[in-house]
This record gives structure tokens, sequence and C-alpha cells, in this order.
């Protein structure tokens, strides 16, 4: 009898090679369905990143039908729509790859206890990261709460090598299937999707050529350029990893064919770097706790502001801060949904320590904005910079962002890209802010620019009395 079909769940692995869950139904011997299901995973999204997935999943069914495939497209709770979908192919299994953040955890066990008391086959696959959460212990049997340990027990490890795309079998007949446009998953970008739009990059194919530029370009000075927002030194490849268009594999194999060509420290900091999302992981499994709450417990008592309605806030989200770096970084991110991850940390650390706000506050912010929103990632990095995470940065270090701004955007080439205000003749990236953000916002290049709402120095005097005497 010839084999049943075989439901390939797709989710943030939306590429079609090095994909285990993929090729193992493939390699099956029956049909082969591809499924993207717009379930509470991805309703819950902000408006950047779910326009972005949009995207990403509109590139895979091209990628697909041009291998002789497609992609299904259904909207419901995931254990209902694989029910269906099972009942009208009499498909026999469902494969996936792992996630380890808390809610897709949830999801996935409650999907494939159900299945298998249906009677149909449920297999996760690895993939997501390098080194599955519960196979990276310590010597005494527990998980890694620092990084530089953890990166020392991996960082020799072999990683599976890399699989072709599959040839897809295809069923005599498909299932209905949803049209995305229907699901409207760019509708709360409103008129920043324009904006936005020009500064993706999108898909397998293009993911695959960003990596080979970066080792072939970048990467040796990686170490000392990774720093300089103002300057193309970093891979951007966080958007691609996001949405899985491409593997933490297939990077991690570039990078050490680099690093046997190349002595410097390039190749291994970007090495690192990858790492650095596999350990956000490793906690984000071990602690869920990290992507909601204070990981450190003791930080629950400290007074964060969470009200939004104040000024600080709300400047702070308008990039008016009237410091420059951070206004900067944030203007960066309303035009091209990505932000340089040392612009990132001042951001974080301005809005935690000198504007006293709660990393809750920002992390959601970003979960809003950023195209390559992650959840592990985002959670940990604002946790690290509040002070309040594992292996975060001390809390008395208060970066300073006018320092940071002489040091790392010294020219003010950075700063001047992306402000208007002032200037005779503005950057177009900088006229672009205001195509971008709502129009309620009211603002206009030809507003001065604002006093900072605190200062660098009144901040960190404010900060450090907030901490005197707490036993962090």
């Amino acid at each position: 009898m010839p084999a049943r079909p075989i439901l390939v769940w797709f989710r943030r692995d939306l590429r079609r090679s090095d994909h285990a869950a993929l090729t193992a139904a493939c390699e099956a011997g029956g049909p082969v369905i591809p499924v993207f299901i717009c379930d509470e995973t991805v309703e819950d999204m902000g408006a950047a990143p779910k326009w972005r997935l949009g995207l990403s999943v509109d590139r895979l069914d091209r990628d697909l039908r041009a291998a002789g495939s497609r992609l299904i497209l259904r909207r419901g709770p995931a254990l209902d729509v694989l029910r269906a979908l099972v009942a009208e192919t009499g498909a026999g299994a469902v494969h996936w790859t792992r996630t380890y953040d808390p809610q897709a955890i949830a999801r996935d066990t409650d999907v494939k206890a159900g299945l298998k008391d249906d009677g149909t086959e449920a297999r996760s696959f690895p993939g997501h990261v390098l080194f599955e959460p519960w196979t990276v212990e310590t010597k005494q049997g527990g998980f890694y709460k620092v990084y530089s340990p953890f990166w020392k027990a991996v960082k020799s490890r072999d990683v599976a090598g890399l699989l072709p795309a599959p040839s897809m079998p295809a069923p005599e007949s498909w299932p209905d299937s949803d049209r995305l446009e229907d699901w409207q998953l760019g509708a709360a970008m409103r008129r920043g999707a324009g904006v936005v739009g020009d500064f993706v990059t999108v898909g397998e194919a293009a993911a695959q050529d960003r990596l080979d530029g970066f080792i072939e370009d970048r990467i040796a000075g990686y170490s000392e350029g990774r720093d300089l927002p103002a300057e193309d030194r970093t891979s951007r490849l966080s958007e691609n990893l996001a949405w899985g268009e491409i593997s933490p594999a297939r990077l991690w194999h570039a990078g050490m064919r680099a690093r046997e060509d190349d002595s410097g420290r390039g190749p291994e900091t970007f090495l690192k770097e990858v790492v650095w999302r596999d350990f956000a992981y490793h906690l984000a499994y071990h602690t869920p706790r990290i992507t909601t709450d204070n990981w450190r417990e003791e930080w629950e008592a400290f007074p964060w502001k969470t009200d939004e309605r104040l000024k600080e806030i709300r400047a702070w989200k308008r990039a008016r801060t009237g410091i420059p770096f951070v206004d900067a970084a944030l203007r960066e991110m309303y035009v091209t949904g990505h932000m340089h991850n040392r612009a990132r940390m001042i951001v974080a650390s301005y809005l935690t320590k000198h504007l006293m706000f709660h990393w809750k506050v920002g992390m959601d912010w970003f979960a809003d904005c950023l195209i390559d929103w992650d959840p592990a990632s985002n959670a940990m990095g604002w946790q690290w910079t509040a002070g309040s995470g594992p292996d975060a940065a001390p809390y008395f270090r208060v970066f300073n962002p006018i320092t940071q701004r002489e040091k790392f955007d010294p020219r003010r080439v950075y700063v001047d890209r992306w402000i208007a205000e002032g200037r005779a003749r503005p950057d177009r990236l900088a006229l672009r802010y205001f195509e971008a953000v709502p129009e309620s916002w009211g603002l206009s290049p030809e507003d001065a620019y604002p006093d900072p709402v605190v200062t660098a120095e009144d901040g960190r005097r404010a900060a450090l009395e907030a901490y005197e005497g707490r036993s962090f």
C-alpha cells in the first residue's frame, strides 16, 4: 500500500534546506503537505514581526511552488487545524521543528498529546538552535546561568552537517488553503510598511546570499567593527534567523570555515554571537520566567516605573528624548525595522536606568517594532541591560549615552544619518522617520530638536541612588 501523507508544520523554520523535519517527511516515501498555521502565537505578535512573518510565509510558498509543492495556509488553534487536515488528507504523521519559548512549548505539548491520542504520529525535530537545551549541562548536572562557561562547554562540539533541499513528493490533490492576504498580517503596520519594506531581505536564497557576502567581505573585521553603528560591519542575519530562513547551523559552519582561513578574532567573535542566541533559548527553556518576569527574584521589589502615560516614556517611544544616540537608534528601528546591537544596549540602558522604567515596557515595545524580534533573545537582552537577568550587566553599570556616542560614533555619522531636526540639509534616511511613524504623533522635521528629558548625568545619579542599599 502507498505510504500515507505527512504534514510538515512550518513555524519559525521557513526554509527548504537544512530542515530535518521536512527531509525526514520527504524520505518516508509518501506525499508531503507543507502547512503554516496562523495560531495564537502568530495572532499575539506585534505589528512589525507579524508583517515581516507574512513576507516570509509568502516567499516560502513561492519557493515550494517552484519545487512542485505549495504551502497550505489555515487559521485557528494549531491542534484543531492539524486534526482537520489529518481528516481531510488521510495523513499518518505530522512533523515540525522544535522551538523553546514558553508559549511554543505549551502549544506543542498539547498538540503532540492530542495527535497521539488520535493515533496520528507526531514527531518534532531539532534545527532551531545549535544545541538542544537539555544536552548542555554543567559538571554538577544543572543548566548554565552564565554565558562564558556555556560557550566553553559547546565551542568544540560537533554540529550536524547541512541538509540539502529535498525533492518534494506532492499529493494527488491538495487540501483547501486560506489566502494569505485575507489574514491581513501587516494591517497594524499602516503606513510604516511602505517605509520598512525598502529595507527587508526576505527568504532563504536572500539569506544565504547575505551570509556569503558577510563571510567574504566583513567577517575578518567583525570583532572590531561590530560596535560601530554607522558602518556596515555586521551580518544583519538576525532578521533571517528570526524566521528560520536560514539555520544557525549554516552560520556555524560558515563561521568555522572562516576561522580556518583567518587567524584573527572576527570569525570566533561571530561564532560567539551565534551561540549567544543559543544561550538565550537555553535559559528560556530551563527558566521560562525570563520572558515575563525578573529572572533575579531580588529585583521584584525594585521601584520600576510602569505608567506609560508619563512624558518620559512618550518621549522615548517617539525618539524625542533629546539624547541623540538614543533617538538615532530608535529612528533606525522605525525606518528599517532593525537596530544596531550597540545601539540597542544604549537605548535599553537609558530607558531602564536613566528613566527608571521597567525593562518589560521596552521589551514589549521592541516586540512591536522589530522585524528580527525573537522571544528569547529580546527578553534576555533587555534583562541583561537592566541588570535583572542571568549573566547580566552589573546593576551599577549605567551606560553614558554621550560618551558611548563619542566612542562609537565619534564623527556623528550615525546620529546625523537619523536625526533631521536642526539640520539645513538632513539625510534622506532621517526624513523617512517622519514618513514611518504614526501621523497622530504630529511630528515634523521642522520641529526643534528637544532638550533631554533626563540628562546623562542626572539619570546616572538617580539610578545609583535607587540602587543604593539594595541586595543585588
